[in-house]
């Protein structure tokens, strides 16, 4: 089953890792989707552009980092990352060669749906696995809005 994207998809403290550098690139991410969501038309290509640029810089980072290190789930990490960029030159290129903005408008609402499941599970197990490497140990993260009630006896 897929993940909802929050209706005007913001940041939100359920996005947090307890990565900071990668908790910065996702915010930036989750911003400029934002900003592809809400553009009018005729800014849809600049903004479609910015966020490429975006990914392609985000992608990259994570990639270093995963082979510099020797992650266990590199490729399959990369190849997800692949499909996303596939995505957005196809879009790039419909949208230059005068396609609709509804198709720029559904990738953008596509990729709304798809950041929280993949940050969940694939960026969470390589923001782990960085922290562990730095500081011996996996990051505690606190959200807010998310506490466990306490136990009762």
């Amino acid at each position: 089953m897929s993940a909802t994207p929050q209706p005007d998809f913001t940041w939100t403290d359920q996005f947090l890792l307890g990565y900071d550098q990668m908790d910065a690139t996702h915010r930036e991410f989750v911003d400029l989707v934002a900003a592809l969501l809400a553009a009018p038309d005729v800014e849809l290509a600049h903004r479609l552009d910015a966020f490429a640029e975006h990914a392609e810089r985000h992608f990259d980072e994570e990639r270093e980092w995963m082979v510099s290190t020797g992650f266990p789930a590199t490729q399959c990490h990369i190849d997800e990352h692949a499909a996303v960029l596939a995505s957005v030159r196809e879009v790039r290129a419909l949208l230059a060669g005068g396609g609709p903005a509804d198709t720029c408008r559904a990738l953008a609402r596509e990729l709304a749906r798809w950041f929280p499941g993949h940050a969940d599970y694939m960026d969470a197990a390589l923001a782990q696995w960085m922290a562990k490497r730095r500081s011996g140990g996996i990051p505690v993260v606190l959200r807010r809005g998310s506490a466990v009630p306490a136990e009762t006896d």
